[in-house]
């Protein structure tokens, strides 16, 4: 049995035309002789209308019931599309995260897949149907439902596709691929026909909302080939996979950006063993992710710790890294939520020295200031002031010879 897993995102379902003109290219694949697993999201705006509803009742909403709210939006997709699917004459049948076995671990709305139980989307593409499974969600150890995050039906579906030794998992999206930089900000962004896992996930990580990183994790651990192409048209997409065909001199393969961004300042903390820990570990215990952490060097006994975090995140940890300073009798915390984070990403990074260099570069030629720099073997970030991003932007993708009709040399 080849098996396809198919996603398509809220925008590729936002209404039923687009509903309809993706059952198309599901019963297509089907009729080519695939058992087709689609994953959908939920409509268009469907979960930020959620969200905004549950703030009508209450401030902050339990965890617990915020899942089992949002995972209604995929559901209504779920069906919706069946529905469609049968329309056109191929049977069909919808499927919910808990009954197409997902399962995840106990943290509500930022979830992960622990395993896929696969045996009931296995029966029903055995007798000749194609599977429609809501996207975002899964099932815990207490029976309850949870949400996998933001783009959470990417990892679904590629979390389906490496559980049922799918060819492919095609990611159907609203951009005909993953592109140098996002086309918005920079327009002379050009698509990449392929990139490796690794690239990806630093991309995904850094703000390319093209994919979900969990999902590009998954990929990667289990070698699934993902095509990520648009649901408006019938190109050729880009193609996620183990290594890319390395263009010649290409070492920087992309930037990215990401304005949910805020950083964090603990001043005159005590220098001593452990207490990053205690810092890290409260944050960790509700499930934020920090980035970007620099701790100073000083005379004395103490230092100052500066990190970076989502800013959709800043209330929680205000309130928990205020209560750790004090009980460890730091300085002031300060906040700051008006910076964004501006990275480049190459695996050919590592064996080239000066790209770094050369990104400071550019920022200094647009007189740009940078707060805080990281680095890995394949990317560099900086965190500068969010008004300067399509500045910025534009800056390092010319820099680095990623326009589309560039002839720089990709690093000077």
């Amino acid at each position: 049995m080849r098996i396809l897993v198919q996603k398509f995102g809220g925008s590729s379902v936002r209404d039923p035309e687009r509903i309809k003109r993706c059952a198309q290219r599901i019963v297509a694949s089907a009729r080519q002789g695939y058992a087709v697993v689609a994953v959908v999201s939920a409509l268009g705006d469907t979960t930020d209308e959620l969200i905004a509803l549950s703030k009508q009742i209450a401030e902050r909403p339990p965890a617990r019931e915020m899942d089992v709210l949002l995972s209604t939006g995929e559901q209504v997709s779920m069906a919706l599309m069946a529905m469609a699917v049968d329309a056109l004459g191929q049977p069909a049948i919808s499927l919910t995260g808990r009954q197409a076995g997902i399962q995840t671990d106990a943290v509500h709305s930022k979830a992960r897949i622990l395993d896929v139980d696969t045996q009931r989307v296995r029966k029903e593409l055995e007798s000749g149907r194609v599977v429609i499974v809501a996207g975002f969600q899964g099932i815990n150890a207490a029976d309850d439902i949870t949400t996998l995050g933001r783009g959470g039906s990417d990892t679904t579906a590629v979390a389906l596709a490496a559980a049922l030794g799918a060819e492919m998992c095609e990611i159907y999206t609203d951009v005909d691929g993953v592109y140098t930089a996002d086309p918005r900000v920079v327009p002379t962004a050009r698509k990449l026909a392929d990139i490796s896992y690794g690239e990806m996930l630093e991309l995904a990580s850094l703000g390319a909302l093209v994919l979900q990183p969990r999902a590009v994790e998954f990929a990667a651990q289990h070698k699934v080939p993902v095509h990520v192409r648009s649901s408006f048209n019938y190109n050729e997409g880009t193609i996620v996979r183990e290594e890319r065909q390395v263009e010649r001199g290409m070492i920087v393969v992309g930037a990215a950006h990401d304005t949910n961004v805020a950083k964090v300042v603990l001043r005159d903390v005590p220098d001593h063993p452990g207490v990053a820990y205690r810092i890290f570990s409260a944050l960790a215990a509700e499930g934020i992710n920090v980035d970007m952490i620099v701790q100073t060097t000083r005379q004395g006994e103490v230092t100052d710790l500066v990190f970076s975090t989502a800013r959709n995140d800043l209330a929680r940890v205000r309130e928990i890294v205020s209560e750790v300073a004090t009980n460890l009798g730091a300085g002031p915390v300060l906040f700051d939520d008006t910076v964004a984070k501006v990275s480049i990403v190459g695996a050919g990074m590592v064996s080239n020295p000066g790209v770094a260099a050369a990104m400071f570069q550019a920022l200094a030629e647009e007189h740009i200031n940078i707060h805080v720099i990281s680095t890995s073997e394949i990317k560099v970030s900086c965190l500068i002031d969010q008004e300067h991003v399509e500045r910025a932007m534009r800056a390092i993708h010319a820099k680095f010879g990623l326009d589309a009709a560039s002839s720089v040399p990709n690093v000077s």
